[in-house]
């Protein structure tokens, strides 16, 4: 991620709360005041969910159905940690009856759901347990994630954010794990919205039935292949990596706009070479100049192994299982698969 576009979180905080209290000032109640009023913030009879980003919106849309009015803070397109909250965003957490979002991942959607203080508010990393995955060179998630080999050791740089005691956020990309949360998401809209359980319920049993045969594809399609390395720019995929076996390689400390360093190139093509890795991954929300750079400085090809935050017209496919259906035959050409 780039450092510099981040915000500071501090000072964001400060300017949504005043924007809270000046909206609730002008509607003669607080925001929950207001939805509580309204028959909970329903709009025509439905629960009102703000998502904080795609993963949770996804699960948001497919466990609440025909029940819920699902809306996003980050719009398709907007790399999720650069995401800048305005007055009307924090208006639209502190109308909600439900929210939904991933503590850690984006710091400035933190501060403005901790001060919108709406009743139904969870946190899917609460959901399931989250992993330390060892520290990355100057990576925005700082030491949150692991590059996949357990002897190494490589020094920290400052970073933006990180989950709790450190550890990795990207749970969303191991299936299993985001089925656990899916269970969980299930079960806090059924108490949110007690009339609609039965739907609730129903709906969280066909999700978590397709990350389950999801599962069963990335295990069957990566259970023999040539090498167990993959390169990527983004070190989102530690989870996904343990899940299935596989060691990731981040370009670690390297901003979209700028070259690799000297020492990490050597590095990856020692890496690259050791291991017979044969292709840089890149992602579809931020620019592909890294990886082309350390792809053309080592030999090697390139490809999308997309981290899932967003979906656009440059995504390969329509929802989640689709893109991470993509990123499993990425894989499985790049690793090269039996």
């Amino acid at each position: 991620m780039n450092v510099r576009r981040l915000i500071p979180t501090a000072a964001l905080a400060g300017s949504l709360t005043l924007g809270l209290v000046a909206l609730s000032a002008l509607s003669g109640c607080s925001p929950s005041d207001a939805a509580d009023d309204a028959g909970g913030g329903k709009s025509g009879g439905k629960l009102a969910v703000v998502a904080s980003f795609y993963p949770m919106q996804y699960l948001a849309e497919e466990i609440g159905g025909s029940h819920v009015d699902v809306s996003t803070l980050t719009k398709p397109g907007v790399e999720p940690h650069d995401l800048e909250l305005g007055t009307r965003q924090a208006a639209q957490l502190g109308e909600a009856d439900y929210i939904l979002y991933l503590k850690g991942i984006q710091p400035a959607v933190d501060e403005a759901i901790s001060a919108a203080g709406v009743k139904n508010t969870v946190d899917a990393a609460s959901l399931t347990t989250l992993e330390k995955h060892g520290a990355e060179v100057g990576h925005d998630h700082g030491d949150e994630h692991a590059d996949g080999h357990a002897g190494e050791e490589h020094a920290e740089e400052d970073h933006a954010h990180e989950g709790e005691a450190g550890t990795d956020p990207h749970i969303w990309l191991d299936p299993v794990k985001y089925a656990e949360v899916a269970k969980g998401v299930g079960a806090s809209l059924e108490k949110a919205d007690p009339d609609n359980a039965a739907a609730y319920r129903k709906n969280t049993t066909t999700v978590v039935e397709r990350l389950t045969a999801l599962d069963s594809a990335f295990e069957q399609g990566l259970a023999d292949t040539a090498t167990k390395t993959f390169i990527t720019t983004h070190s989102a995929f530690g989870y996904l990596a343990e899940r299935y076996g596989l060691t990731q390689e981040s370009i670690a400390g390297i901003s979209p706009e700028s070259e690799p360093s000297p020492a990490r190139i050597k590095e990856l093509r020692t890496i690259a070479a050791k291991d017979k890795v044969g292709t840089v991954f890149f992602e579809t929300l931020v620019s592909d100049r890294t990886a082309k750079t350390v792809a053309a400085d080592s030999g090697l090809k390139t490809d999308v192994l997309d981290p899932v935050e967003g979906i656009t017209d440059k995504s390969k496919g329509a929802d989640y299982v689709e893109v991470m259906e993509s990123n499993l035959a990425a894989l499985e050409k790049a690793l090269g698969a039996k």
